[in-house]
């Protein structure tokens, strides 16, 4: 192995240990508690090595936020798959519990991907593929339950800000916790209510 090979690899590695130990942070205190100070405590380097691999804590949330959004597309696109057989409507149930399961799961990181302001492009060409394997797995759900003249994306974007709401009201307690299902199955119902 060259020397320009391993330490590219430890490089590698350095980053992928800032991005693990931002989350688990995360998920333990909340976001607040994420500095470089304390990061570079955790991993054991020093805040300038840190800062050669991220600007700072923005940087560093957006990199959770592109790790959420792979492995959000992963959950999404197996809960589709598995119920693609039982048509339109029970696609788009799974998908749509699986959404709310990973948010529910992992609140700091569904926060790094649509709470917190991070500097990745949303809504455009540029956004990283994270981000468009993702929407890519909503839009998979919903597009099939377009009726003619429905424009696909507009559907998804709205079926997608239905599902934030409604976790973020039930999260903040504005909605109560024992509606979610019904809340969850009506969304579903009315969206997917001309197809099986």
């Amino acid at each position: 192995m060259s020397i320009q090979t391993r330490r590219e690899r430890e490089r590698a590695e350095r980053e992928r240990l800032i991005v693990t130990a931002a989350r688990e942070l995360a998920e333990t205190e909340g976001w607040d508690a994420v500095t470089t100070r304390r990061l570079a405590a955790e991993i054991e380097y020093s805040q300038p090595v840190l800062y050669s691999h991220f600007k700072g804590k923005d940087a560093i949330m957006a990199a959770v936020a592109l790790e959420g959004f792979a492995e959000m597309a992963t959950e999404l696109r197996a809960a589709r798959q598995a119920a693609e057989g039982a048509g339109a409507r029970a696609a788009l149930a799974a998908v749509s519990e699986a959404y709310t399961a990973f948010a529910r799961r992992r609140p700091a990181l569904y926060d790094a991907m649509f709470t917190h302001a991070v500097d990745l492009p949303f809504a455009t060409l540029d956004a990283p593929a994270p981000l468009w394997a993702a929407y890519g797995e909503l839009s998979a759900a919903v597009e099939p339950i377009a009726a003619a003249g429905d424009d696909p994306g507009i559907l998804t974007e709205t079926y997608w800000a239905g599902l934030h709401g409604l976790i973020t009201l039930t999260r903040s307690g504005r909605l109560p916790e024992h509606a979610h299902t019904a809340r969850l199955q009506l969304l579903t119902g009315h969206f997917a209510a001309r197809v099986a």
